[in-house]
């Protein structure tokens, strides 16, 4: 398919189908237009007949539409440059012909569009096509460029991962030389505008019917010549600098953890937006609380009294005062208990759980009370060894 098919004919019109039509909607409408206009169902037409080239565009669609690879690129193409540029000239007016070879900074450079067209997709394109046919007359203004990507790295304690935080980070960027103001030029001095690009920091390079745009080689894509650098920036315009900026971590953030900080990072050139700000997160532990993912986890220490009679107990939350659990009897050591929205702030403003696992204690020491009271507990519950099934499927095997 020629660029001509992919910028000016709508394959869906010529078969009656929206975009949206599912590959069995297509061959259905091909099928009943090429009944329609097949050159046996319509004998008494010439070869060159309305009907005949009918059949032959409507087949034409099907081609394209019909291939999953090549709908995809037809539609990418239609989507990126539009449709009906049957009409569109060239450079000094031409109106294009034959195989329809054309310049893409045609496209880009807005000439022959309503005023802002070219613009507005310069602007998707970030510069990548300029006018690859004609040089430019008149101004030189430097091209904007995007501000670097900035890393840094904070540590916060427990607490301030689970419920956020706003925390000073200090950061070195690239910015704007302070000496030279960021044109590179020696006191004094200005840069000249680059004669291989005319200040466009582009150069076209002519790859047959394309013509495509590239960084000048020159200037390195600045636009701007310096024939005396300054001694601070060495002519590129650029050096360090360093801020303070308050940056706000979300909350319920993750140790090893990278968030993205977004127009934070070193300032643009030329008016250009600021890069990104990539933060590395360092969570401290706590003496008390861990976590799993949106839940936190705590072990509470129970007596044996309390585990086999059951109990109320407190237990601790992060931030507030402790919550009432109560233990029913019998509950076994390293049984796990939620209570509900005590953990983690999620993203929509919700909270995980508090998952709160029982440890039953065992005395190390007892005086001669306790030890006769278990004893007589031990004579009360005795019966057969709880034992004897782990050990008789332990022979079984």
């Amino acid at each position: 398919m020629s660029t001509k098919d992919y910028l000016e004919k709508d394959y869906y019109a010529v078969l009656g189908v929206p975009k949206s039509a599912t590959a069995e909607e297509i061959k259905k409408a091909y099928r009943k237009l090429a009944r329609q206009y097949h050159p046996d169902a319509n004998p008494g037409d010439s070869g060159n007949s309305e009907s005949t080239a009918k059949f032959k565009e409507v087949s034409e669609a099907y081609d394209v539409l019909s291939d999953t690879k090549r709908r995809k690129e037809y539609d990418e193409a239609r989507t990126l440059f539009g449709s009906g540029l049957g009409g569109y000239a060239g450079a000094g007016g031409a109106p294009r012909g034959g195989g329809f070879p054309f310049d893409f900074g045609d496209l880009f450079g807005g000439t022959g569009q309503q005023p802002g067209a070219g613009d507005r997709i310069g602007d998707i394109f970030g510069g990548l096509f300029n006018r690859g046919g004609a040089g430019r007359t008149g101004g030189t203004t430097a091209r904007a460029r995007r501000g670097q990507d900035i890393e840094s790295e904070v540590t916060l304690s427990f607490t301030e991962a689970v419920e956020g935080a706003t925390v000073s980070l200090r950061l070195t960027s690239s910015s704007a030389c302070t000496v030279c103001s960021g044109t590179g030029a020696k006191a004094g001095t200005t840069p000249r505008v680059c004669p291989t690009c005319e200040g466009t920091g582009a150069a076209s390079r002519n790859l047959g019917n394309f013509a495509f745009s590239e960084p000048c080689r020159d200037c390195k894509g600045r636009g701007l010549l310096v024939d005396d650098p300054c001694p601070v920036c060495e002519g590129s315009g650029r050096g360090k600098s360093t801020r303070t900026i308050q940056a706000r971590i979300p909350a319920g953030v993750g140790d090893g953890q990278r968030i993205k900080l977004k127009a934070k990072g070193a300032p643009g050139e030329n008016g250009g937006p600021a890069g990104d700000l990539y933060v590395q997160i360092h969570v401290k532990p706590h003496a008390v609380f861990g976590r799993s993912g949106e839940n936190l986890t705590i072990t509470v220490p129970v007596t044996f009294a309390e585990a086999a009679l059951g109990a109320e107990i407190k237990v601790p939350i992060l931030k507030g005062m402790p919550v009432t659990l109560r233990i029913p009897e019998g509950t076994p050591n390293g049984r796990t208990f939620r209570v509900r929205g005590r953990g983690v702030t999620r993203k929509d403003g919700t909270k995980g759980d508090l998952l709160a696992t029982v440890e039953v204690l065992v005395p190390q020491r007892l005086d001669d009370k306790a030890r006769g009271a278990l004893e007589d507990f031990r004579d009360a519950t005795a019966g057969g060894d709880p034992r004897a099934e782990l050990i008789q499927q332990a022979r079984s095997e």
